[in-house]
């Protein structure tokens, strides 16, 4: 059947506002005890929590349950971004779960058999949310838990806080008795995945202090547990120029870790001796391997590797992309498993009563993102949840993604994921270009992956093209690249994402007229500064952004970040003059194009003071734009009718500046 011609960003799609924000986000954390597999989820459409949700292994029916019910919401604030957030301990019938309570950051215990209400294990602070906690692990007693405690004080400034990893009872005594919290250890200002050995006797974590990043440089501690304390810990890997994200132990006398010496992150082994002092190691189980085994720590329990039982390790690997392979720790060799999936989160769980089964979280640009169990027997997979099915929905609406490299600034390669205007019935006029938005993904130390996104589809299958780029950066491409933006930020990114939308420019894909830029959080900076240091876009959708890079150094944000621009901008205020070249505040006279800003009034990393100082140099110049706040939003949009609202918007601004119509609301852009 041939296809009609429609004027691009009109073509009619079944892919509304309201499709995407109920299915915005994804599954996430998987969690085993046994047979039982847990995993969060968020709910946009019950005001956003993270519900729990699990199924059995050994259930043909494959049946799924929501296990915490409404309003409980687990989910952790510490370092803002959280992470994993529970644990699992045997209950009555089945597993019990330990897991930080969202509304108040305490530590709960739910035992879904016992027919009660969850109970407070840790005491309810002076100050709300004062003492949060995470990555809770099991004790091997069973008598309580250790995690991370990150304590907000009442001095001024983001770095009021303190860290430290603690013991908390699971008897519920330490509700009323703080005391009952006993610290474990507290070395470094942060800290990060704290693993037991199996025999109890030792404890390892990775601990960074500021200015570094946790991509920068962390070290990998190990210490001996005596009544309830670490003890005599020293560094067994990482230090300066090395990062270790993660390590896990193979047994008492090894551990596993994640970590780049050589520019990429590749797994080692550390061996120790008696004593504890390092035997051997860290030595490379892989050579130096061009590809990454792990990733930055933007949020904490990330798990790229985990040791299996036959003494191999499940890992997730690759550059651009990321597969599940089993690597052998004596031949170096890593058997990538037979699945049609393109990506693998850093989120592995061993599971079965012989851990003979491997849960991950999985997707591919026509899958989903879902659990996902592979059985190391025979290699077979399935999808636990419910909304992981076999066919997608939309499929016939769903782009078709391509991996790219464009020729950015002085001939450096730019990574990209073009996904081109898509239709099964409709395509664009003979001869004419599509419009073209280039998202901009946050951090700016990360990376977008190429996924199933109803988002992505929601303008495609209007005849929209979207590119998400990997600018320097970004994470997924060795050390070299991520280190491309130091001292290069609002720079670099801009450039990248420029020579990207050129390059389709250039090879008559997009319009030159009908480019928008579009992004959050670090990606709303380059957003905006692509407005204010070029005059390659047309507008822009800029959401919960960084506008003021001083402000942001000296006190407008969270204590994690807040020395983040030492290495991305300039050691502060000695490079004050970078600060004010690179900020799109301080160029707002530049500012042209019209663009909309969308702000959570909730929001501690990227506060609503950024975007009101920005538009107080903008507004009567002009430049059409609007201001869209939500109230109970913090940093990224959880909630059904916001994600609508901000959809909608964004889609209303392209419609008024790139000249098509459509039937979503009009955004009202005001100079």
């Amino acid at each position: 059947m041939s296809k009609r011609s429609l004027p691009f960003g009109c073509w009619p799609s079944p892919i509304t506002a309201t499709d995407v924000a109920r299915h915005e986000g994804a599954p996430n954390w998987p969690v085993a005890l046994g047979e039982e597999v847990w995993w969060a989820e968020p709910r946009p459409s019950e005001s956003g929590r993270v519900a729990l949700c699990r199924t059995r292994l050994d259930d043909p029916a494959g049946g799924t349950e929501t296990v915490l019910p409404a309003p409980w919401n687990a989910r952790s604030r510490v370092h803002e971004y959280g992470g994993r957030s529970y644990a699992l301990l045997p209950g009555r019938a089945g597993a019990a779960v330990v897991f930080s309570e969202f509304g108040d950051q305490r530590l709960y215990l739910f035992d879904p058999a016992a027919g009660a209400a969850p109970h407070p294990l840790t005491p309810d602070p002076a100050m709300p949310g004062a003492l949060r906690y995470i990555e809770p692990v099991v004790s091997p007693d069973g008598a309580g838990v250790l995690c991370i405690r990150e304590e907000h004080t009442e001095g001024d400034g983001p770095e009021a806080v303190r860290r430290a990893i603690v013991s908390v009872p699971l008897d519920g005594s330490a509700a009323t008795d703080p005391a009952a919290v006993r610290v474990v250890a507290a070395d470094h200002h942060f800290l990060a995945c704290p693993r037991l050995s199996p025999d109890g006797g030792r404890l390892s974590w990775i601990g960074w202090d500021h200015p570094d990043m946790p991509w920068d440089s962390t070290e990998l501690r190990v210490a001996d547990l005596r009544d309830g304390r670490a003890t005599g810990a020293r560094t067994v890997a990482g230090g300066a120029g090395q990062s270790v994200v993660q390590a896990e132990w193979g047994d008492a006398a090894t551990l596993y870790c994640v970590t780049d010496p050589d520019g990429w992150w590749n797994p080692h082994r550390i061996t120790l001796d008696a004593d504890g002092a390092v035997a051997s190691g860290p030595d490379s189980l892989v050579g130096v391997r061009r590809e990454e085994f792990g990733g930055p720590l933007w949020q904490l329990g990330a798990c790229w590797a985990v040791p299996l039982p036959d003494g191999r390790l499940a890992a997730v690997h690759g550059t651009a992309a990321t597969r599940l392979g089993l690597l052998s720790p004596d031949t170096g060799e890593v058997a990538d498993v037979d699945t049609p999936h393109t990506e693998w989160s850093p989120k592995l769980a061993l599971a079965g009563a012989d851990g003979g089964t491997v849960v991950g979280i999985a997707a591919a640009p026509d899958r989903p993102v879902a659990p996902v169990a592979v059985d190391l027997a025979d290699g077979s997979w399935r999808t636990l949840s419910a909304g992981g099915t076999e066919s997608a929905p939309f499929a016939a609406f769903l782009p078709r993604p391509e991996a790219r490299v464009f020729t950015g600034v002085g001939g450096r390669e730019v990574h990209a994921n073009l996904y081109p205007p898509h239709h099964p019935e409709v395509t664009g006029p003979a001869g004419e270009r599509a419009p073209y938005v280039v998202w901009v993904h946050g951090g700016p130390t990360s990376r977008t992956p190429m996924i199933y996104d109803q988002e992505v589809a929601y303008f495609t299958s209007r005849g929209i093209g979207v590119v998400e780029v990997n600018y320097g950066g970004s994470t997924g491409f060795g050390r070299a690249y991520r280190e491309r933006l130091r001292g290069g930020w609002g720079v670099v990114d801009v450039e990248d994402s420029v020579s990207v939308a050129q390059g389709l420019v250039a090879e008559g894909l997009a319009d030159p007229a009908r480019l928008a830029i579009r992004g959050g959080s670090a990606g709303g900076f380059t957003s905006a500064a692509a407005l204010a240091f070029s005059d390659v876009f047309r507008c822009a959708a800029i959401q919960f952004p960084i506008v003021d890079l001083a402000g942001w150094r000296t006190g407008e944000t969270h204590d994690f970040e807040s020395h983040y621009p030492e290495s991305i901008v300039g050691p502060w205020p000695s490079a004050r003059d970078v600060y004010e070249r690179n900020s799109p505040v301080d160029h707002a006279e530049d500012v042209t194009a019209p663009f909309v800003l969308l702000q959570g009034l909730e929001d501690e990393i990227c506060p609503p003071v950024q975007c009101e100082r920005f538009l107080s140099r903008i507004r009567g110049r002009g430049v059409p734009h609007a201001y869209l706040t939500f109230e109970g939003e913090q940093h990224g949009f959880r909630r059904e009718d916001t994600i609508r609202t901000a959809l909608e918007a964004e889609l209303s601004l392209y419609a008024q500046v790139f000249g098509f119509e459509t039937d979503v609301p009009r955004v009202e852009l005001r100079p």
